[in-house]
């Protein structure tokens, strides 16, 4: 059987991946389906820089706000709604764009992960999370450490989720989650694909970030976020510990001045920025479009873009 295609353009945060994405969509008759965890959940528009309806210039999105932010979003339910989407997607004659900065969600996908073995003990779960609570997220991965050292160093500690799910695998099966993981990385896709991680030198990347938050805080940042804490949504929610949420938050539960979480939050971004652009070295068959090789000219990434596509015959 012929391998369907797929296109992949991820990146760090403020790279310019939207606009890029758009331009690839018009000339290749695509669809994106957006590979963000924040995006996906309604009401929360500047803090996660959802793209508009107006920059979307008719191109079909799949993934954005399809959830309230009460309800969990993680990779399990990612990858079985991208593939409901990417059927719909095939049979209207069009090539996917999977687009985002969310690297795992990319290879569950792209690999076809499977993650029905990781089965939920909650009593375990709530345990862990009792322990996190009273001792701290540093706690719980020395744990996790002690069992898995490869997830520990791959997981941050302040990932509580990811910390949980790995202690949980190791306490169900008596596997190593990193070793499951790295078996189900060796799979071939299933798909005819073009994987393409769009970069740029850090410190333009850094003040990008900055002039981001600086606009997200002019569009009103703030009074999202406390629109959102007004219709009852809290911090112990998933979406609520996204980048620009979770220090507003603490700006307006008085924890912290509002210059310290405007700091914090820009730091905490160039960091995850830092990290995005780890993963996507770690990964293999990635092609590299680094901005300053191309000029800054979007014209001239779209021609190596279509020229890639056209030798993989993911494009006549």
């Amino acid at each position: 059987m012929m391998k369907k295609p797929l296109v992949i353009l991820a990146g760090p945060t403020a790279v310019g991946k939207s606009e890029l994405s758009i331009a690839l969509a018009k000339k290749i008759n695509g669809a994106v389906i957006s590979a963000d965890s924040i995006q996906v959940y309604k009401y929360m528009d500047i803090g996660s820089a959802k793209i508009t309806e107006e920059e979307m210039q008719g191109v079909k999105h799949y993934l954005i706000d399809e959830f309230m932010p009460d309800e969990e979003f993680h990779v399990v339910k990612f990858k079985e709604y991208a593939k409901k989407y990417l059927d719909e997607i095939y049979a209207n004659g069009q090539i996917p764009i999977l687009v985002g900065g969310t690297g795992f969600y990319i290879q569950a996908l792209l690999k076809d992960i499977d993650f029905s073995k990781q089965e939920c003990d909650e009593t375990y779960r709530k345990e862990l999370e009792a322990l996190a609570e009273e001792k701290g997220n540093e706690y719980l991965h020395d744990m996790l450490q002690k069992v898995d050292e490869k997830a520990a160093i791959e997981i941050h500690a302040n990932n509580r989720k990811r910390v949980i799910r790995a202690m949980e695998f190791y306490h169900l099966s008596g596997e190593k989650i990193s070793e499951h993981n790295e078996m189900e990385k060796q799979k071939q896709s299933p798909y005819n694909f073009s994987y393409f991680v769009l970069n740029d030198e850090r410190e333009k990347i850094y003040e990008k970030i900055d002039k981001r938050i600086d606009l997200m805080l002019e569009q009103g940042l703030v009074s999202e976020v406390r629109r959102l804490k007004e219709m009852g949504y809290t911090k112990d929610m998933v979406s609520m510990q996204g980048l620009g949420y979770k220090e507003i938050l603490s700006y307006l539960d008085g924890e912290l001045s509002y210059e310290e979480a405007v700091y914090i939050l820009k730091r905490d971004t160039r960091h995850f920025a830092k990290r995005q652009i780890t993963w996507f070295k770690r990964e293999p068959d990635v092609i590299w479009v680094n901005k300053n090789e191309f000029s800054y000219d979007n014209e001239k990434m779209i021609a190596f873009l279509l020229e890639t596509l056209r030798e993989k015959e993911i494009i006549s």
